[in-house]
């Protein structure tokens, strides 16, 4: 089995694997001005994506271009979810030399889209293909590939304990080469419920203090799983932005969440903002809480929140996810400003971050790879592949941290 990476060897973003020349795995972007794309130009016989996010999906109407049309597997939620992300790079960069497709390009991906359960083995390229829970984002899956002599497993990106959206990856299939993200390899998570409860007791003392508190979030997982916090702790919310439309698929699939019925009482318990900016200030004014995007204030409704509220040292912005280097979130909590639309501003809010990982971490990553002792791990999806795959060569595996264009012949 030839493995071959186009995208995501020692870097976060534009995941893309090229199994024997004809199954394509994931075929994602990296956010950049301009944006990144996988090397090469694949012509695959069929993909196979492993989740809806931008890093693993953004460049998947592209493959669609000219006579083109290898058939594309996913989960339902994955479908869905890589339709919006495309509608929203389109309307972000549509015209521009940085998108690399058209809307004709987008309508095409359910003509070939083959939907798939957890659990559930089906054909592509030739080799029999199966998804399991990655506990990741709704619709998340490790995918299992078996030429019938070597199984592949791409873990894709996972999450090994329970969140209120999702239940933790139990899935450990047999196989003979691990391909595992490393994300989050040299960094421990604080105990889930302690994050949440530190978080609840800030929102509420904020809030009872006269202030407004604003939580950019990631429009898909990262939004929903903190309505279901607020929900869970008693906090009225607002939510805006894209994570509204993800909320909503969310809920078509209960079977791909981990508690349904609670994700609908914190669809009950936030407040959707259907309006535009005069909407958007008035409730800045509301003391409350207002959930919303972007997760970095990289755009999106947050650009009209913060302006609002930032003058006001009762006033909060609480991150609820990993800050990246350049982005005005990380200069937000590095320096207390931040350019938002264009402006440079001071910020006299409080600013917190509350560490909502969606991805194991490294006592994580050690327990889901401690079933494959026996199989050849390839690491990628990270800032530090090659240190990863050397500590786990000095606890026995068999390690290793292709660089992006390598291919790897694997038994």
């Amino acid at each position: 089995m030839n493995i071959e990476f186009l995208g995501g060897a020692r870097e976060i973003g534009r995941s893309a694997i090229l199994v024997d020349g004809s199954l394509l795995l994931d075929y994602g972007m990296a956010t950049g001005n301009p944006p990144s794309f996988p090397v090469g130009d694949p012509d695959p016989d069929a993909v196979v994506v492993s989740h809806g996010h931008l890093d693993h999906v953004g460049a998947i109407p592209s493959l669609l271009s000219g006579d083109a049309r290898p058939p594309i597997h996913w989960t339902p939620p994955t479908r869905d979810l890589t339709r919006v992300l495309a509608e929203d790079t389109l309307k972000l960069h549509g015209g521009s030399y940085d998108c690399p497709f058209t809307h004709t390009e987008v309508k095409r991906m359910s003509q070939v889209s083959e939907t798939h359960g957890y659990g559930e083995t089906f054909t592509a390229a030739g080799y029999e293909v199966t998804f399991y829970d990655a506990g990741h984002i709704p619709g998340s899956a490790h995918v299992l590939v078996d030429d019938g002599e070597t199984r592949l497993l791409y873990t894709g990106d996972f999450h090994t304990e329970d969140t209120q959206l999702l239940s933790g990856t139990t899935a450990r299939p047999e196989a003979d080469i691990v391909l595992t993200e490393s994300t989050y390899s040299d960094v421990d998570h604080d105990p889930r419920q302690q994050v949440e409860d530190s978080f609840a007791e800030s929102v509420r003392t904020t809030v009872w203090e006269g202030g407004t508190v604003i939580v950019p979030a990631f429009a898909i997982g990262r939004t929903q799983e903190m309505l279901m916090v607020c929900e869970a702790h008693d906090i009225d919310c607002y939510v805006d932005g894209m994570g509204q439309k993800v909320t909503e698929i969310a809920r078509q699939y209960p079977e791909f969440v981990r508690d349904a019925n609670a994700l609908g009482r914190a669809k009950s318990n936030a407040r959707f903002v259907t309006g535009r900016d005069g909407q958007r200030r008035r409730i800045a004014e509301k003391n409350t809480v207002v959930v919303t995007t972007s997760g970095m204030l990289s755009g999106g409704p947050a650009m009209t929140y913060v302006p609002e509220i930032r003058a006001n040292p009762t006033n909060k912005i609480a991150f609820t996810g990993y800050q990246v280097e350049g982005t005005p979130g990380r200069e937000l909590l590095d320096s207390g400003r931040a350019e938002i639309d264009g402006r440079v501003m001071p910020v006299s809010a409080q600013v917190e971050a509350y560490d909502f990982s969606a991805h194991a971490d490294r006592d994580g990553l050690f327990d889901f790879l401690d079933a494959y002792r026996d199989a050849e791990v390839l690491v990628n999806h990270g800032d530090r592949c090659e240190a990863f795959a050397e500590e786990l060569r000095s606890e026995g595996f068999d390690a290793s941290a292709p660089e992006l264009g390598e291919c790897v012949t694997a038994e």
